[in-house]
């Protein structure tokens, strides 16, 4: 059986927390130089989201179209379920909406002839962001609506003294799967004249990736860090893959 998102969490932070090196970065003596566009390494960016995959404490409205009176607002439990009047329990836990919405219309035929469902997340609890690299603490933290890479940097605690923040990076699964995105941002431009090319929109899942003043290229920080933190999903199927055969 598949680990749940909070045993996956708990298990990846235990064994880096262990250590002391949780998303710390390296010590050395090259600039980082990320390489957004790396044809066998990146996925080119869009700031297309990728769908958003339900999770427990998330609260949908679920609707049928030709009997309003059945709607109803409901809760993804702890156990990955929701419980519907006229479709009893559907599992919901990795789903997108419109798979809920399938899975919802096929509980539900047994009571009403051809329903068309659909389904609407009001509150998305289960979101999510990795924040990493030189910030005061590291970790995941529940992402705000339209969050900023600025906002999610002011949730681990801030820059530690010897942030670039003028090169942060952010990864992202594409929406169509594949290699990861990556985007680098300047958040030193951005609080200081408010760029709107640094303005960026965090999705579900983000990494947000602070460099040191002194770190290496991205892959060795991949190779040395992330990749022995077992990645925090709710099933996509997508790894981050960073060259050189590095998958995190």
């Amino acid at each position: 059986m598949a680990l749940t998102r909070r045993q996956t969490l708990l298990l990846g932070f235990g064994l880096s927390l262990g250590t002391g090196a949780l998303l710390q970065g390296c010590s050395t003596t090259q600039a980082i130089r990320p390489r957004e566009n790396r044809a066998l390494a990146f996925s080119p960016w869009t700031d297309a989201p990728p769908p958003y995959r339900l999770g427990a404490g998330d609260k949908v409205k679920v609707d049928f179209l030709l009997t309003p009176e059945l709607g109803e607002e409901t809760v993804v439990g702890p156990d990955g379920y929701i419980s519907l009047k006229v479709a009893g329990r559907v599992p919901a836990q990795n789903l997108t909406p419109a798979q809920l919405q399938l899975a919802i219309a096929q509980a539900a035929s047994g009571y009403l002839r051809q329903p068309i469902v659909s389904v609407a997340v009001t509150d998305a609890k289960s979101a999510r962001v990795l924040v990493g690299g030189a910030v005061q603490k590291p970790g995941v933290f529940p992402l705000p609506p339209r969050a900023t890479p600025l906002e999610a940097i002011l949730l681990a605690g801030g820059f530690l003294p010897e942030a670039r923040m003028d090169q942060v990076v952010i990864l992202r699964p594409p929406p169509g799967g594949g290699p990861v995105m990556l985007r680098t941002v300047n958040l030193q431009r951005f609080v200081s004249e408010g760029a709107a090319q640094d303005r960026v929109a965090l999705a579900p899942e983000d990494v947000v990736f602070v460099p040191r003043s002194r770190i290496g290229e991205l892959d060795l920080w991949v190779d040395e860090n992330l990749n022995k933190l077992i990645p925090f999903n709710k099933g996509l199927d997508f790894s981050y893959s960073a060259g050189n055969g590095v998958v995190f």
